[in-house]
């Protein structure tokens, strides 16, 4: 008789997974077996899972990843230069942890931003708050939000993000306000978050790539020397890929 209202009230207090355990005990006969503690237990681990889960979806709603990739999923048979066992230990998050940096370089078609999103899924996994965007489109949005009053706000999220990912650097251009603004972005992480930067230039080219010699000198300061490095190298994988399908479509 009370079973009923007991599931309302979990209903209503938002207990999803409290209920759904429940209604599976209930369709459990050797649950009689159990005792009182051990049922309750079993609701208890439910709902953490549930929630759990849902805060994990949050999370990767949020970051808004490119690719749906999984440091599980990494390919190490392609000769690129990837050292497994550094990205074994980079994949535990203590670098997050350490709000340290992580930069990945290579030519395009190498899997960079594959890679970039594996560890940013990891990150989520692990309860960090991540986000993805493409260095070009985030410095034209940050320069659309001054003029239309997000810029502080814009800023303000930027810098609470535990892992935001910079895509693409080196691709475009980048002169005046955005050289300002990308310091701006560096500078309220610095020591504080971690940012992980793709770019298909050579660490050594990316103080000419920025130009100013005094913003450049900032702005790498803040990212490369507590950075993690990831040279990777070789052809590019989607070639290698489109080559095998069409081989394969041929016979």
């Amino acid at each position: 008789m009370l079973t009923h209202p007991s599931m309302e009230k979990l209903q209503s207090l938002r207990l999803s997974g409290m209920l759904k355990a429940l209604q599976e005990q209930q369709e459990t006969p050797e649950i009689d077996s159990l005792s009182f503690e051990e049922r309750l237990g079993l609701l208890l681990d439910r709902e953490m899972t549930e929630r759990q889960s849902k805060r994990l979806q949050t999370r990767l709603k949020k970051a808004k990843l490119r690719h749906q990739a999984a440091v599980e999923d990494i390919d190490y048979r392609h000769p690129r230069g990837l050292d497994k066992s550094q990205v074994m230990k980079l994949t535990d998050c203590e670098w997050i942890k350490d709000h340290q940096n992580l930069i990945i370089t290579g030519p395009t078609g190498i899997g960079k931003t594959w890679l970039a999103c594996a560890f940013a899924h990891k990150a989520c996994r692990e309860g960090y708050s991540a986000l993805y965007s493409r260095l070009p489109r985030l410095l034209q949005d940050i320069g659309i939000s001054r003029g239309d009053g997000r810029y502080p706000k814009v800023m303000k999220d930027l810098a609470k993000t535990d892992l935001l990912i910079l895509d693409d650097w080196g691709l475009d251009p980048v002169k005046g306000d955005q050289l300002r603004d990308l310091l701006e972005v560096l500078e309220d992480r610095h020591g504080l978050r971690s940012t992980l930067v793709t770019s298909q230039l050579p660490v050594d080219s990316w103080h000419e790539y920025l130009g100013d010699p005094t913003l450049a000198d900032a702005i790498l300061d803040r990212l490369i020397h507590n950075a993690h490095r990831i040279p990777l190298q070789g052809e590019s994988m989607r070639k290698q890929r489109l080559s095998l399908t069409t081989t394969d479509s041929s016979n």
